[in-house]
């Protein structure tokens, strides 16, 4: 037999099937492999030898360089002694593995003292955890939609106080496992047992980073803050740190600076993301020292909370900055007329605005947060202008125009073009600095004409919906109310999206007008599923019964899409069918004292699904 054979890779001979009548409590699996003498019994010697790793050694070389520790009988060949030693080693490891010691019992799981969901409750849970895979497709027709209806129901079971079934935490966990969406509220319904059951599977070891983690130590042991700050998990330590941002800024601030300069450039900049709660004055020399950060990504985040303080040195120094940029200028040409006056120049009409963007981004500027190269397609100038208005406190801008509030100011004309430039750094900074009054004046009225081409797409700098935030949560679904109903829905789904729910009675109403003026034109009917996606979550679940009437399949209009009719037939059912489920879900977890197998019903069932009624 050559040597570059490995014999264990062979077809075993008859001593592997001799293997199989072995006792099961033969010799120790270590000397399974053992040598033989010629009556059958084992060499002592060899024994020694006849290990796993040493057959393995002597099949890697080959027999013919180094003699197998085993046996051999007449005739036969030392590679293929080899092999029925490893054989019968290989049944023996299988068959007679010898028991290792009981591993540690885990230790019992935690009490959750909160009250148990009824019984309804309950069952639709177990629904809408068994369904969470969705209906897929494009055209879903008239059923309800679970998937979406899960985030509701976890968020209305947290603020009732209810625990999860102990029975369905596996199938809970593994829906916020899927689902980063639904992680915070599946994991505060869950409690203290999900994070037990954690422990036990890695399939759901989420759970034990950041939301939902072990619970943090108070700030009355500072010992075991400081531990867990020293010695924790990423995750937790910046969960910590949010925390007691909250209960003790100062304490935050403290602890976030004692290993401040020992911190990867990463974990800084998350860690001063923590600040953005509660900032106040305090915070400002340790932000100051931040601004001399070797990360550039660390300055700007710390120049950005800076700006957001208007008594800081950083927006005294952006004020001053910006003010040489951007003057009232009493005798101006009208807005759009660029360069310098000549003859052929109209003579002035009024007061403008005058802007002188910067020449050069300075190493001062760059200190305090100004990018010096500006992205693809922008001028540097205008570049620099930006993010100098952005940081420059608004109420300074009254004193820089005579008094004049934001309204009367966002109305002067502005010269040589600069106008758009201005406003977009104004808009930015009024969402930093959190300034409803010069958000209304950069919203102007919601039926304006020229509102409905002033939405800009997620991330520009002109954002309504960004400003809409900054605005009471009543005050913004009254603007985009209005502006639903003088531009319609082409342009106002981003805006939706940042209004309060359910949405208040003249959003909701005027959102269903919209869409059923929409129909009625002929409107090519999947542009607007997205709506339709955001009333099912969003409406009033008691504006179902009024709804009934849009459920009827009408005529086409000429020139509709083929196929809209029954398209929005379906979409208003699936829609009256949402709210009227979403109406049971809060009645069944409202009503603890419901009797089994009785929960609460709709009292209308004229839209039938078969998800109305939850099931065993």
């Amino acid at each position: 037999m050559p040597s570059t054979r490995n014999p264990l890779t062979t077809t075993p001979s008859g001593a592997a099937r001799d293997a199989r009548a072995q006792p099961a409590n033969g010799p120790s699996p270590q000397h399974l492999g053992a040598p033989t003498g010629a009556n059958g019994t084992t060499s002592p010697a060899g024994a020694a030898q006849a290990t796993w790793s040493d057959l393995v050694s002597a099949a890697l070389l080959g027999t013919e360089r180094r003699d197998p520790p085993v046996a051999i009988r007449p005739g036969q060949g030392g590679a293929t002694a080899l092999l029925d030693a490893a054989a019968v080693s290989t049944v023996r490891r299988r068959a007679a593995l010898r028991p290792a010691p009981a591993g540690e019992r885990p230790s019992p799981a935690p009490a959750d003292p909160r009250p148990p969901l009824p019984t309804a409750a309950r069952r639709r849970l177990s629904l809408l955890l068994a369904d969470r895979g969705g209906a897929g497709g494009s055209r879903r027709g008239p059923t309800p939609d679970l998937t979406e209806l899960l985030p509701q129901w976890l968020a209305a079971a947290g603020e009732l106080g209810y625990r999860a079934p102990e029975a369905l935490l596996p199938a809970l966990l593994d829906a916020a496992r899927a689902r980063t969406d639904l992680r915070s509220s599946a994991l505060s319904l869950a409690g203290p047992r999900a994070l037990w059951l954690a422990r036990l599977n890695d399939d759901w070891k989420y759970a034990l980073r950041g939301i939902g983690g072990p619970a943090l130590p108070g700030t009355e042991d500072p010992e075991s803050v400081r531990a867990l700050w020293e010695e924790g998990l990423f995750a937790e330590r910046v969960a910590m740190l949010t925390a007691l941002r909250r209960r003790d800024p100062q304490a935050a601030l403290d602890l976030l600076a004692s290993t401040w300069a020992t911190e990867r450039a990463e974990d800084r900049l998350m860690f001063l993301d923590s600040l953005r709660e509660g900032l106040s004055a305090g915070d400002e020399p340790f932000l100051e020292q931040a601004l001399s950060d070797r990360s550039r990504n660390v300055r700007a985040t710390a120049a950005e909370l800076l700006s957001a303080l208007p008594g800081s040195a950083l927006a005294a120094r952006m004020t001053q900055r910006a003010r040489t940029c951007v003057s009232l200028d009493r005798l101006a040409a009208p807005s759009g007329t660029p360069g310098p006056r000549t003859d052929a120049t109209p003579e002035p009409v009024g007061p403008a605005i005058h802007v002188e963007a910067p020449h050069e981004c300075d190493a001062g500027m760059q200190r305090d947060g100004v990018a010096a190269k500006p992205p693809s397609g922008r001028g540097e100038r205008s570049w620099w202008l930006g993010q100098l208005v952005e940081a420059a406190p608004l109420d300074g801008w009254r004193e820089r125009f005579g008094g004049l509030d934001p309204a009367a100011i966002v109305a002067l004309p502005v010269a040589d073009d600069w106008r758009t430039e201005l406003h977009d750094a104004w808009c930015r900074a009024a969402v930093r600095q959190r300034n409803a009054d010069w958000a209304r004046a950069l919203l102007g009225a919601p039926a304006a004409p020229s509102q409905a081409a002033e939405v800009a797409p997620g991330g520009s700098s002109r954002d309504l919906a960004k400003l809409l935030t900054v605005l009471p949560e009543d005050e913004r679904a009254g603007w985009v109310a209005e502006f639903i109903a003088a531009h319609g829905l082409s342009e106002a789904f981003r805006l939706l999206g940042v209004c309060g729910v359910p949405w208040s009675e003249p959003l909701g109403r005027s959102v269903v007008d919209a869409l059923d003026i929409a129909r009625d034109a002929g409107s090519y009917p999947w542009s607007f599923s997205g709506v339709m996606g955001l009333a099912e979550r969003c409406l009033d679940p008691a504006a179902a019964d009024h709804l009934d009437k849009l459920t009827a399949l009408t005529d086409e209009p000429e020139g509709a899409s083929p196929g809209s009719g029954g398209y929005w037939s379906e979409a208003f059912q699936r829609l009256v069918g949402t709210l009227r489920l979403r109406s049971t879900m809060h009645a069944e977890l409202r009503h603890p004292t419901a009797p089994e197998g009785n929960p609460q019903q709709p009292t209308d069932t004229h839209i039938h699904t078969p998800l109305a009624e939850p099931t065993d």
